[in-house]
């Protein structure tokens, strides 16, 4: 990639220059508790994300009743769902009178405080607390609300699961009408967590955000628990990566089955700037700890034979060998010397130096 779009967060630059920012999703997993949704943001400042996301909703701003209802019955990961769905979402709400707490505690914990708001009120009511804002997959085709959000001026990271390039293309365009700063999200939003949904990831779309929209940082937000995903999107240049986190996979809630734990969002960190580090700069040198192993492996000029003071060099009085001592002359520059004459004796199977010759 060779653009060099730059988006400050707070201390935090998201860039293809700089470290994959990690976004832990805690959501609705505080299951109902601010002691809870507090704990959750030490945690996932101790699992080394660099933001801790909720979400801000009311049920009735958000889903119909009757329209899942008339579904007959729950789809999806909702099947599991012992209440309707509008209940489940009742319930897990985050009251948004805790927002200028969670901010509090966010930075208590030096930690970047986000959240995804579901209703153009509780996108203003958010806004002094954010840096910037997620937009979840499932508000792509409403274009008012990401116009809305666009006017706030601020970063954008808009997920893309569950469309076609096209909804995503009219989403771009609507956003960047006013606002430049977007992250572009590669997102499969099937919760179910099963083993067969890796199947329909579909990481390539990330090249594909990448040549459509030369000028975007491109990221995932991923519904796996599998690492070996991350890591891909991370080699192909994805530069924010979001996980649903919470403290343990067990507990009773609509999003934790799905989530990633403390312990394995620490592993999948530490995964990813290991594979960071072997990613490189891009940049083809001999690398640091490669300064021996270029003399011993790369090839010099030796004496074939006995040369004699005042003999002309030609190709029969030199052999090429390893390794290629600093002060001798390495294999690509035997032109260099072929037609000059010898200055001095030099032994066979002495290394050759251009001092030995006339220039």
């Amino acid at each position: 990639m060779a653009f060099s779009r730059e988006i400050k967060l707070q201390k935090k630059t998201i860039s293809c220059k700089h470290p994959t920012l990690f976004i832990a999703e805690i959501a609705s997993n505080f299951n109902g508790s601010l002691s809870k949704a507090k704990d959750l943001i030490y945690g996932a400042k101790e699992a080394g994300a660099d933001i801790a996301k909720f979400q801000h909703y009311t049920a009735d701003t958000l889903v119909s009743d009757k329209g899942f209802k008339k579904l007959k019955k729950n789809s999806s990961h909702q099947k599991k769902w012992k209440k309707s769905v509008f209940e489940t979402y009742k319930q897990a709400s985050l009251n948004n009178e805790w927002t200028q707490e969670l901010k509090k505690t966010c930075d208590e914990a030096k930690i970047i405080f986000m959240t995804s708001a579901y209703s153009f009120d509780l996108i203003d009511s958010v806004n002094k607390f954010v840096p910037a804002f997620k937009i979840g997959s499932g508000e792509i085709t409403w274009l008012d609300q990401l116009k809305h959000v666009a006017k706030k001026k601020k970063p954008i990271f808009l997920a893309t699961g569950a469309s076609s390039i096209k909804e995503v293309i009219d989403a771009v365009n609507i956003i960047k009408k006013y606002n430049n700063d977007i992250v572009l999200m590669q997102c499969n939003t099937n919760y179910t967590n099963k083993i067969k949904n890796l199947d329909y990831l579909n990481l390539s779309v990330i090249k594909t955000y990448q040549s459509i929209f030369p000028n975007i940082l491109t990221g995932l937000s991923d519904h796996t628990q599998n690492d070996e995903a991350v890591l891909a999107a991370v080699s192909m240049g994805a530069r924010l990566i979001e996980r649903h986190f919470t403290k343990s996979t067990k507990l009773n809630g609509p999003d934790h089955s799905f989530s990633t734990d403390i312990k394995s969002f620490k592993k999948l960190v530490k995964k990813t700037r290991q594979l960071e580090n072997m990613l490189g700069d891009g940049i083809k040198k001999i690398e640091e700890n490669e300064q021996e192993t270029v003399i011993v492996q790369r090839r010099g000029l030796y004496a074939n034979k006995k040369i004699k003071k005042a003999e002309i060099i030609s190709k029969k009085h030199i052999v090429l060998l390893r390794p290629c001592l600093k002060d001798g002359i390495s294999a690509n520059l035997i032109s260099k010397i072929i037609g000059k004459k010898a200055l001095q004796d030099i032994e066979e199977g002495d290394i050759l130096k251009e001092k030995f010759f006339s220039s």
